[in-house]
């Protein structure tokens, strides 16, 4: 079976990855609700730019039983703090787990920083910021960072997973599955229809269902909207075209050509 063919590379806002993997040890591990914030020394990688990811594996022990996981596992950058580089994970799957487990003094495969960032919006607008579950990720990083006044929308399943929240400077309203005390009880995307006449660009991460939300309702009110889309990844590089969506020009292979892509550029089955 033929492979799907590419679109050309696209252009944007990227820090190219030195060659191969690097071992980097872990300076720390903290749990934040569910979730797992794991600290990497890189003190030999160039900075990532936010929306960037890593692909991360075990250097000791990570083919555990049957030899899974076979692979790295692909991570947006959460924050940065000097040489660190700080990943929030959330335990998933065998090679999740063994990630999130991981303790000061172990060390790790790095891979990274890959992929296309965000995009500066324009100067003096306003932009809208949101995420879901672990999804948040990446929106801590560019929150850190944007130069415009902005506004955070998040989305989780109730208050256990809220606690995440705190990541995130600046003026945060949130939403839950279960009505969790002082949020709004239903989707993320509810917070957004009603900000959306304020808004210029939209910045999102988070589960497919509702990223696909995000790019219907931004594509219908004209909005500009950068998507951080997720997929399963195997190489980081663009050798396996296991991480392909669809675009109106054709498919485009996250890892290289994303994960950031814009969402009036996707298909409707994009996903």
């Amino acid at each position: 079976m033929s492979h799907p063919v590419a679109v050309a590379a696209v252009e944007g806002p990227r820090t190219q990855a030195p060659f191969g993997r690097r071992a980097c040890r872990v300076a720390g591990r903290e749990a934040i609700g569910p979730y797992v914030m794991v600290a990497i020394e890189d003190p030999g990688g160039p900075a990532p730019l936010p929306g960037q990811f890593y692909m991360l594996a075990g250097v000791r022990g990570w083919g555990g039983e049957a030899g899974r996981p076979y692979l790295g596992r692909a991570f947006s950058v959460c924050r940065v703090r000097g040489d660190r580089l700080e990943f929030l994970l959330e335990a998933v799957g065998p090679g999740t787990e063994r990630l999130a487990k991981l303790e000061a003094g172990a060390d790790a495969w790095v891979v990274g920083p890959l992929g296309i960032g965000f995009t500066e919006p324009p100067d003096g607008s306003r932009a809208l910021l949101v995420g879901g579950g672990i999804g948040i990720a990446p929106l801590v990083i560019w929150a850190e960072t944007l130069r415009t006044s902005f506004l955070t929308l998040l989305g989780f399943r109730n208050g256990r997973y809220a606690e995440a929240a705190r990541l995130v400077p600046g003026d945060t309203r949130l939403a839950s599955d279960d009505g969790a005390p002082d949020t709004h009880h239903g989707l993320v995307t509810d917070l957004m229809q009603q900000e959306l006449s304020a808004t210029d660009t939209v910045y999102a991460c988070g589960p497919t269902p509702m990223l696909e939300a995000v790019r219907r309702i931004c594509v219908e009110h004209g909005v500009e909207a950068q998507l951080a889309l997720e997929a399963g990844m195997a190489c980081g590089f663009g050798a396996c075209f296991g991480c392909v969506v669809r675009t109106h020009d054709g498919w485009r292979r996250l890892c290289v050509d994303g994960p950031i892509v814009r969402a009036a550029e996707l298909a409707e089955d994009w996903h």
